[in-house]
């Protein structure tokens, strides 16, 4: 675990994790609070509360005497959360640079491509 962020949002940020992976596919059950308090040695309420986030944005959903399961379209949300994420984070900051150095966004495009994407390539 990450001393640098609450054990709860490490905890909803590995379910997530296992969604986008597909180790947890959607309509499978989740692990339960108690089985991730007990293998990450911290309280149940800590590990329900990082649950809790996951089934307040409708990654997880609750059956009744059931547990937690994966709702049905949980990884595109995943996907599309982190799409935006990345565009905030890297492709926002990396436009504002090309800018300040006269760069204009096709360029800035040949650039990617003629880098790739290691293992996959770009384009």
């Amino acid at each position: 675990m990450d001393e640098g962020r609450a054990l709860f949002v490490q905890i909803a940020e590995q379910v997530e994790a296992s969604v986008l992976d597909g180790t947890l596919e959607e309509g499978e059950r989740a692990p339960s609070t108690n089985e991730l308090a007990a293998f990450h040695r911290i309280n149940p309420a800590t590990a329900a509360k990082g649950i809790n986030l996951l089934v307040d944005r409708g990654i997880l959903v609750k059956r009744r005497g059931m547990g937690m399961f994966v709702a049905d379209g949980a990884r595109e949300v995943l996907r599309a959360e982190r799409r935006r994420q990345f565009a905030d984070h890297h492709i926002e900051p990396m436009l504002a640079e090309a800018g300040v150095l006269g760069l204009d966004v096709e360029t800035v495009v040949e650039l990617i491509r003629a880098r790739g994407v290691p293992g996959r390539g770009v384009g």
